[in-house]
């Protein structure tokens, strides 16, 4: 039996995955059981910030694996403090809480929101709006949070206490915290699983104002679009706003998994010992991932993002057979004539891994991945849609 076999004989049937086993790699060039190459786009979605086979990653998690793998929280934890006092500093925030994934992530987030307008405005202040078209996580709470139908069909009843405003309208925001008890507002600045959408500048200033102004948090979703991708540390930081709460994930442990929810001032406190806990959450050999990722995302390689990212715009701009392109960064969606599927079908044969998000491709290449590299994925890209 091969490795396919294996998987569809014993592996929980959620995932529709291609055709493909990969098994090896270096930067952004995988290779799968045969020995072909494939220059990678998709970096495990967002993932694998530096590529495959890091150096200075491979050194930090293996230094730290010849030192302790896992300590309780009822302990201290170097990599644990070391790592929650860089995002402390890199961000402004004030405290921050480690668990495993970006679901988790939002559900601290989530429970965050609701202790604080409870302490802070009444027990019936816990609803909290998130966006049309957003996607917040897999967990019952999380897809409560996101604001699509398709998610929510097959699992209700799920957690109360979320509605969903049109996306780009501040209108439709202060309709429904008029209509009910609001403790916080969520959003993702680019909504990737909902088809890679920015939301404009223009918006998240105002929803930021209307948040301070009357006392509702502002939760930024930085899952898949922190840790550099946007060309700044995190997303927000292109629109010179502030959030409340931050969460994050995928890139932040560049292959490990990780999740963090970072506290700004007013909610700082609001966890206390016992209300909230993660077994894994602070992880010494993910926080010394971490740790690698984070001392490197400064502003050299914010730089070589927003070039790479102008590169890929101005390259498909006007492109036979491609429709629109999307994104912030190395975060992008092109909109092809041809159906995504079969686009991402034909990169696949011909060398490169791109990925979906609703009806258009998505590109979530390595922060560092060599121009040469990219600029020959880019031209196979632009010959399949050329089709």
């Amino acid at each position: 039996m091969t490795v396919k076999d294996f998987d569809k004989e014993y592996v929980a049937n959620t995932y529709a995955r291609f055709p493909l086993t990969l098994v090896s790699g270096y930067g952004s060039v995988v290779c799968d059981e045969n020995g072909k190459e494939y220059i990678d786009l998709g970096t495990g979605i967002a993932v694998n910030t530096f590529g495959i086979g890091d150096a200075e990653w491979i050194g930090a998690v293996t230094e730290q694996l010849g030192k302790i793998q896992h300590t309780s929280n009822l302990y201290f934890s170097e990599p644990c403090a070391l790592l929650a006092k860089m995002l402390c500093e890199k961000t402004g925030m004030k405290k921050v809480f480690f668990s495993n994934s970006g679901a988790e992530a939002n559900e601290c987030a989530i429970k965050a929101a609701r202790k604080y307008g409870c302490d802070k405005k009444g027990p019936e202040y816990t609803t909290i709006i998130t966006l049309k078209n957003s996607f917040h996580g897999r967990t019952i709470t999380t897809l409560a949070a996101t604001g699509q139908d398709t998610f929510h069909n097959d699992f209700l009843p799920l957690t109360e206490g979320f509605v969903y405003a049109e996306a780009n309208n501040m209108e439709d925001v202060k309709r429904l915290c008029a209509e009910n008890n609001v403790c916080a507002v969520m959003f993702e600045v680019v909504q990737g699983e909902g088809g890679v959408n920015p939301l404009s500048a223009e918006y998240l200033t105002e929803l930021a104002a209307f948040a301070e102004q009357n006392d509702i948090l502002l939760v930024a979703d930085e899952v898949q679009i922190g840790n550099g991708r946007s060309g700044e540390l995190y997303g927000y930081m292109n629109y010179g706003i502030t959030p409340d709460i931050v969460s994050t994930a995928k890139g932040l442990g560049g292959g490990l998994p990780i999740g963090a929810t970072l506290l700004g001032e007013k909610v700082k406190d609001t966890y206390t010992p016992g209300l909230h806990g993660s077994t894994f959450g602070g992880n010494p050999i993910s926080c010394a991932a971490a740790i690698s990722i984070l001392s490197r995302l400064d502003k050299n390689t914010l730089e070589g993002v927003k070039e790479r990212s102008k590169y890929i715009f101005e390259a498909l701009d006007g492109a036979e057979g491609v429709k629109s392109v999307t994104g912030l960064g190395l975060m992008i969606g092109v909109e092809t004539e041809r159906p995504a599927g079969d686009v991402i079908a034909e990169c696949m044969e011909r060398g490169v891994l791109v990925i979906k998000a609703k009806q258009k491709v998505r590109m979530l290449p390595a922060l560092n991945i060599p121009m040469e590299q990219l600029k020959t994925a880019i031209n196979i890209f632009k010959e399949v849609c050329a089709k």
